[in-house]
């Protein structure tokens, strides 16, 4: 379900939103994110409307929403949202 470059942004950026690493490897990092039910979003845009409904972003700017510890940029665009 996600893909290489998604788990290889979790995996490098898991000390972002996690206090001590909670994975060592691609494949614990996809099983990991499998089982919290990790949300890839395409774009910025579908990333606020996302938490828009998940969690409460008012009077947040744009960066500081995208900023959040919960997400992660994937380097291409896209982003991974992670609820700890």
């Amino acid at each position: 379900m996600y893909d290489k470059k998604t788990v290889e942004a979790f995996l490098k950026n898991q000390l972002q939103l996690f206090p001590e690493t909670v994975v060592d490897t691609e494949e614990e990092a996809a099983e990991f994110l499998e089982d919290v039910c990790a949300v890839v979003c395409k774009n910025k845009k579908e990333v606020i409307e996302y938490l828009e409904d998940e969690m409460d972003v008012t009077g947040m700017t744009e960066d500081e929403i995208l900023s959040s510890e919960e997400v992660f940029a994937i380097g291409d665009g896209r982003y991974l949202i992670v609820e700890g």
